[in-house]
Parts: structure tokens; sequence; C-alpha cells
């Protein structure tokens, strides 16, 4: 299962003994990185990047902030957008906290197939006050482990994935001169220097942790994109469902259903297909509220909607008549696998 927040994270802080370490160390330490984890299909072009500058005294005192830069194979080199905006880091004078932050699209493997995820890893590094630097990586992603996230064994896809990540973290350790901090043990599983820790020996800390956390987080960043209405469908139902799926360019990003029992509706983003996901998903509920406030069932919001021209923003309908789930949780389940 693909998450919203981390399944686990790993951080090395190395003090270097000669210099003031400048604001274009950072790249270069993430480029570092990620071309380790590029190796193992764990990275790959292109990612999105964060950088920023900030006053020690004073978070709020923001001198850069740059947002959706792409990870450009030479993120430095002249004429790339990181690139100008570490030219005005490096002007600055003072005691800050430069910080570089990249998400990572990645790809994990079942046997005889894999699948990419829009943020399968995120990677930071922070230089702080120039004396002190903080490498963290975060993954997003339940391949690694030897249960997944909905409390299922899955032995084949950690001997699949799990090798991969152990390697990447052995050589990011060898880049960086020490081994790394495991972050501390959470919601979903606990890591170790290598990975993480087998879920079969002492189980994980909740029962059915992503549908627990992750189902209503999704909810919650949908919702967060629309504005208030009362022209709503319910969006939880315990029978079977018909959806529809809703791709852009070939790629999946969510589906729209409808449950003809209790009148339900809604849409389920494609967690591996990242911020595009929701974004359209927004859309599609508006989309879905204009049915609602016509009078239209759930089932017959699903073929007037299925009805409307299309938005290249938003996606289109791939086929041309709903499939059906034998519930929500299951289509919830295809919606966040893969």
């Amino acid at each position: 299962m693909i998450t919203s927040a981390p399944i686990g994270d790993w951080t090395w802080e190395i003090t270097p003994d000669t210099g003031d370490i400048r604001p274009a160390r950072a790249v270069e330490i993430a480029g570092a990185v990620w071309n380790i984890l590029n190796g193992h299909e764990l990275a790959i072009p292109m990612g999105k990047t964060g950088f920023s500058v900030r006053s020690v005294g004073d978070m709020r005192d923001v001198r850069v902030n740059a947002n959706g830069l792409p990870f450009e194979e030479e993120p430095l080199k002249t004429g790339t957008a990181l690139s100008s905006v570490v030219a005005q880091a490096e002007s600055l004078e003072g005691d800050f906290l430069v910080s570089v932050r990249v998400q990572c699209p990645g790809f994990w493997r079942e046997p005889g197939a894999k699948y990419r995820a829009e943020k399968l890893f995120v990677l930071q590094v922070d230089i702080w006050k120039g004396s002190l630097i903080v490498v963290t990586l975060e993954t997003y992603s339940d391949a690694w482990l030897t249960m997944d996230t909905r409390e299922r064994e899955q032995a084949a896809v950690h001997a699949e994935n799990a090798p991969r990540l152990a390697a990447a973290l052995e050589e990011v350790s060898a880049l960086l001169g020490c081994a790394p901090t495991p972050g501390d043990p959470n919601r979903h599983a606990t890591p170790t220097e290598t990975g993480f820790e087998d879920l079969r020996i002492e189980g994980p800390a909740y029962n059915d942790s992503w549908g627990t956390f992750d189902v209503p987080a999704r909810a919650r960043r949908l919702r967060s994109l629309l504005p208030p209405s009362e022209d709503e469908y319910p969006e939880v139902t315990e029978y079977p469902v018909r959806y529809l799926t809703i791709q852009r360019d070939g790629r999946t990003l969510g589906f729209i259903w409808a449950s003809a029992t209790d009148n339900a509706a809604g849409y389920e983003p494609r967690t591996a297909a990242g911020d595009d996901a929701f974004e359209a998903g927004a859309g599609w509920m508006l989309r879905l509220r204009d049915a609602h406030s016509r009078g239209f069932t759930a089932p017959e919001a699903l073929d007037w909607v299925a009805q409307l021209p299309p938005q290249q923003e938003i996606g289109s309908i791939a086929e041309g008549s709903p499939q059906e789930a034998p519930s929500l949780d299951a289509l919830e389940e295809l919606s966040g696998r893969y």
C-alpha cells in the first residue's frame, strides 16, 4: 500500500571538520543520495523539489522559499530552476537553516511486475548554521515489510523489495561516512538500520493501519481542496459500488463511484499518482455536488457526470460503462495499492 504519512525514516548527521558549509552543498548531497536511490529504481526522474532558507533565530524569517522545482540530472547546472534559487541563498550571510526536500518517484515490485509511485521516497538535506548536515530519508510504501499495512503477509513482495532498500541504505551510509539513526516506531512499522523489523514476530501497532489512518487522511486532504457545501452525497457505504476510472495522459488518477443501495457517492484518489490524484478529484467532487443540487440519485449522478464534456485538468473517464466493486473498501484497496 502507498501511504500518506511515512512508513519509516532514517537520519544521518554529519559535522564536517573544516570550513563553512555553503547552501549549494545541500543540493550536491541530495544529488548524490538521489543517484544511489536511482541505481535501485527507488528514485527515477523527475522529482519535485522544495528549497528554503530560514533564519535560525526566527524560523518565520524566510529568506528563500521555492516549491515544485524539477530535480534535474544536474540540478546546479547553469539555467536549471534550482541553480537560480541556490544562487540567491549563496548571497546571504548569517545563521540559517538551508533545506532541500526532494519528492522521489520510484518503482516498487511484485514478482514479474513493477509499479510506479509518485512519492515512493522523500529525501531531505538540512544544513544548520553552516556547520551541521542532516540527511533524512522517508518512505511511503509498505513494500519493504513482511506484512503489509492491512495485516497480510507478503513474503514475495518483501523478497523483491527489502534487499533493494537495504542495499540503498548501506550505500548512503558509505557515502555519508556514518550509519543511519532509524526513526521511531510508528503506526505502521519499526525502522532499523537496514530496513524494518519483522512484523510477523510481534505484530503491528494497529490493526489495518492503512484503513484506520490513511483512508481518513486522504478524505481530509481531498475535502481541504473544496469549498464548504451541503450539496453532497454520503461518502461512506457498506454496500457494493459502481465506479468509473479517471485517467489523464494514460495514467489513472482515481475512481468516481456510487452506491444504489444507500445513495452514497464519492471519489477515491489513487495515492500512487501523487498530488495530481487529489487535484483532479476536487474537480470530480464538484461535479458530484452539481449533480446532487439537480436532484439526481447517486447512480443517476454517476451516469450524468460520465456524459459531461471532458476537462484536461481533471482527466476523463476511461471506460464506456461502470465497473463493479464488492464494497467501497475493495475500491479503496485498489486506489491505495497500485
